[in-house]
This record gives C-alpha cells, structure tokens and sequence, in this order.
C-alpha cells in the first residue's frame, strides 16, 4: 500500500459537504482512500475511515462535521491510512492514547498519595496510615495538585524545607520517605517514570539522635506517679495517663485500645497484631490495679469501641497529644517525661530494683525476643512470669507513689 502525502486527488469539495442534505437512508460520501462522510437521516455528519487490518474490515471515527473540518479530516485519515501501511493498527493506537490521557487526569500528588495510602498502606495501623495522610496530604499540600510527572527535585525539596523551617526535622524527612514510596507506586502504575526523592539523598538537614525522655529515679517516678492522681484532665485523658506507666506499651497501642480486646475473665489485654508495630499478636497481663481502672472507666466509655474515644466523637480513639498534653499541664516538660519513656522506666526499674529476667522484660514490652534456638517467641511466651511480674510492678509503683514526699 503506497504511502499517503497529501497529493493524491479527492472526489469530495468542501462546498459539498456542508450543502449535502440528509434523506430517509443513512448516506456515505467517498472522498478516496477509505475515507468517507456518512450523512444520517437526521442530519448529523460524521467522518469515517474504512480500512483493513490483520484480514479484518474495521471503521475508525475521525470526527463530526463541521467540527471537524474537511481539510482536518484529511489530516486524521492521512496519518491513520500511514499507520496501517506501517502495520499499526489506527484503533489500537487511538484506545491507546485514551488509556494515556484517562492515567495524565489521575495523575496529581495528591491523588497518587490517596491511592498509596489505600492500597499500599492497607495493612498498616491506623495511626501509621494517618500519620502518612498528615505528612503526604497536608505538610506537602503545595504539590497536592501538581502532576506528579511534572514535580522537580527542587519543587519537592522546598516543600521539604517549608517543613524543616517549623523545627521538625524529623517530619521532614519521614515525608521525604514517604514522598519515595509514592513515586516508586506512581511509576508501576504507569503515571510516573523516575524518582525524585531519590535525587534529595543528603539535601535535608539531619536529625540528631535523643532518646525520649525517661524518669528511671524511683523517688521521682513517685512523685509523678502522685500527681497524676491529682491532676485535672478528664477521666479519659487521666486513665490513659495513669495506665500509661503500668502498662508500658506504646502510646498508639494505648490509645486504640478497644473494651473488646480486654478479657475480663483472664486479665488480659490481647492487642491484635495489624495494631502492633512487629505486626505480631501481643498478650498484656492485667494486674488488679489495670483492672480497677478500666472498670471505673467502663460505665462512661463501654457503649462504644475504644476504651479512650477522641472528644470529637466516639468514631475515632483519643488522639496522641492526649497523654503528652496532660503531662505538660502538669509542669512536666519534654525534658523530663515523656509518654513513650514510661517504657524505658519500667525496662530500667524491672531489671534494676526488680530484678526480672532480660528476656521476661523484653517480651513484656513486645520486642523481638527469640529463645536459644533463634525462634521468635509467640504470644503466650512467659505469660505465668509475665503475669507475675506485671502485678509485682504495679505494687511498687504503688510504693513509690504512697512513700512521695
């Protein structure tokens, strides 16, 4: 088949085409080489190529008259009769190029960040997935409408640094990382082709290591211990305060505790394992004074899911500033205490004053603790030592906090 230049002589005349009237058939007007205007009894015209490919016989649309003009349809049926005499097939490039531009439409940060955190992220807890909506959809809100395949390294590197510039160092490159994740799903889902993130490697400003603040005296641990009986935050707040140093668990696990993860009869708190940062079920023996406050707390809050609801509504569980903010009104500042060092004051005190085995410790506070044989330790592991040890560190928690001066 010779190729199409433009040359070759047309039976149809632009005049023709506009004053063509339509009758009680359906007509077809060849203007040569498979192109033809069909003409319905209604009125309306359309442009067509007739062509085969692959021994089928196949119609690609080129438009309707007049919004398609005859000098334009010529245009769309040349480059489609070239494709043909190249062996491509026209329709297939055309279902092509609207795949392409149905992906270009669904292509924003903001969107591909959605679709990560939903699909991607679906196994995690929920306040990882939060924490990564935070980060992906507000502290990078300056790209959320941009075409992701457009975002340069500079463009996402300042928005990196408008977070550096409030202090939190660490959110920001916690968003660099997840910004990486983000691309590399864009790129196997077609909207993207490179990583930028990856470009940023070195460009934000480190983050210095500290460890979060732990009270590890005994006399002092009292004394906190002491004010939280005083202190004036509501009960919810103050009972996942107080809960916070008996239990020692995560303050995430804490907070999205759930009255049906408690089993009374046993005085046990089982935590699922899609809420546990190893991803591993994690039994929490009760001792008598967990018990006591739970159940004080369970007339206000049993109806519901979580045993500490937000106070914007029962949907969801009280949020991470709860505890930490309770300190502060305590005039206990980040210095001195924070939520998450009540784990290192119990792993201290147990081993210390205590003197519980390492290993007991270890798995208590949910670490990755496996026996002689290089197994990890399943939930149940140690659970009579466990139980043992839980309500031997709530009595002396009790000490200290009655010996406070």
């Amino acid at each position: 088949m010779a190729r199409l230049n433009g040359d070759e002589k047309r039976r149809l005349a632009a005049v023709a085409v506009r004053n063509v009237k339509p009758t009680d058939k359906v007509q077809r007007l060849a203007d040569g080489y498979g192109m033809f205007l069909e003409v319905r009894p209604t009125g309306a015209k359309y442009w067509r190529y007739s062509y085969r490919f692959a021994g089928k016989q196949k119609t690609l649309a080129l438009g309707v008259y007049p919004e398609i003009s005859l000098a334009q349809a010529r245009e769309l049926h040349r480059k489609a009769y070239n494709q043909v005499d190249a062996g491509i097939d026209p329709a297939q490039v055309r279902q092509a190029e609207k795949l392409t531009k149905h992906i270009q439409s669904n292509n924003s940060f903001e969107l591909l960040s959605r679709e990560f955190i939903d699909h991607q992220l679906v196994d995690k807890s929920e306040g990882h997935r939060n924490r990564a909506e935070r980060l992906l959809l507000r502290s990078l809100s300056p790209l959320s409408h941009r075409p992701i395949a457009e975002i340069t390294a500079p463009e996402l590197l300042a928005a990196l640094r408008r977070i550096e510039s409030t202090g939190t160092l660490d959110s920001a490159r916690r968003a660099c990382q997840l910004a990486g994740q983000v691309y590399a799903y864009a790129i196997q889902t077609g909207r993207a082709e490179r990583n930028i993130a990856r470009d940023l490697a070195g460009a934000l400003r480190p983050v210095k290591q500290t460890h979060r603040a732990a009270i590890t005296d005994p006399a002092m641990l009292g004394k906190l211990l002491r004010d939280m009986e005083h202190s004036t935050s509501g009960i919810i707040v103050k009972t996942a305060m107080k809960l916070s140093p008996l239990l020692f668990q995560r303050q995430g696990e804490i907070r999205a505790m759930e009255w049906q993860e408690i089993s009374w009869d046993e005085s046990l708190w089982e935590i699922p394992a899609e809420k546990m940062k190893m991803r591993k079920e994690h039994n929490v023996p009760l001792p008598r004074q967990a018990i006591v406050l739970l159940k004080e707390l369970y007339p206000l809050t049993g109806h519901g899911k979580y045993v500490f609801p937000s106070a914007r509504g029962a949907s969801r569980c009280l949020s991470d500033g709860g505890v930490r903010v309770a300190l502060r009104d305590m005039g206990y500042t980040k210095e001195m205490v924070t939520p998450h060092g009540f784990r290192a004051t119990a792993r201290t005190l147990l081993d210390e004053k205590l003197k519980y085995r390492v290993d007991v410790i270890e798995h208590q506070l949910a670490h990755a603790v496996k026996d002689p044989t290089g197994r990890a330790y399943n939930r149940t592991s140690f659970l009579d030592e466990r139980r043992e040890m839980m309500q031997a560190w709530a009595d002396y928690l009790d000490s200290l906090k009655n010996e406070a001066s």
